[in-house]
C-alpha cells in the first residue's frame, strides 16, 4: 500500500491524496454545551452575544462562532454535576466595540480589555454558568496576522 498503513503507521511515498498518520479524519468541530438552565444560556448566546443561528433541532440550538460552532442543548446532561475547565475563545475585529455592545446587552465584563503578554487583546466574560468567554482582538502587528505562505 503506498500511504499510510494503519497497521505499522508507516509512510511510502508516491500517495496524490492528503492521509492522517494513525488518526481519525476530523471533517468538522464544535462545542457542545449542556446548561443547567437551557433557556438562560440559549438567551445569553442568541441574545446577548447575538450569534448568527446555524441549525436549531428539538432540545438545541447550534450557532456560528467564526471559524467553529457552538451548540447549546438541553439534552444528556443528567443530575451529574459537571465542570468546563477551560474558556470559549472569541476573536472579534474591535473589543472597545464589542465591550459597548456586551455592556449594553447588559452582559457583565469580569475582566477588562488589556494587552496581555503575548501581544493579544483580551476581554472577559462568562455565560450563565459561569463558562469564561476570552474575546479576542489581534492587533494589525501581531504574528497571527502575518501571511506564513
Amino acid at each position: 500500500m503506498i500511504g499510510w498503513s494503519s497497521a505499522s503507521c508507516e509512510w511510502s511515498p508516491g500517495t496524490d491524496h492528503p492521509c492522517y498518520p494513525c488518526g481519525v479524519d476530523i471533517l468538522a468541530s464544535r462545542t457542545i454545551l449542556r446548561p443547567t438552565d437551557y433557556r438562560r444560556t440559549l438567551e445569553f448566546y442568541r441574545d446577548g452575544l447575538a450569534l448568527a443561528v446555524f441549525r436549531e433541532y428539538p432540545g438545541g440550538t447550534v450557532f456560528f462562532a467564526g471559524q467553529g460552532l457552538l451548540e447549546i442543548a438541553s439534552h444528556h446532561r443528567g443530575d451529574a454535576s459537571g465542570s468546563f475547565s477551560g474558556a470559549l475563545w472569541l476573536q472579534v475585529r474591535d473589543v472597545a466595540s464589542a465591550t459597548e455592545e456586551l455592556t449594553a446587552a447588559g452582559i457583565e465584563i469580569v475582566r477588562e480589555a488589556r494587552t496581555e503578554p503575548w501581544g493579544l487583546i483580551e476581554m472577559w466574560i462568562e455565560d450563565p454558568d459561569g463558562i469564561p468567554i476570552v474575546l479576542v482582538q489581534i492587533p494589525q502587528e501581531h504574528p497571527l496576522r502575518k501571511d506564513n505562505r
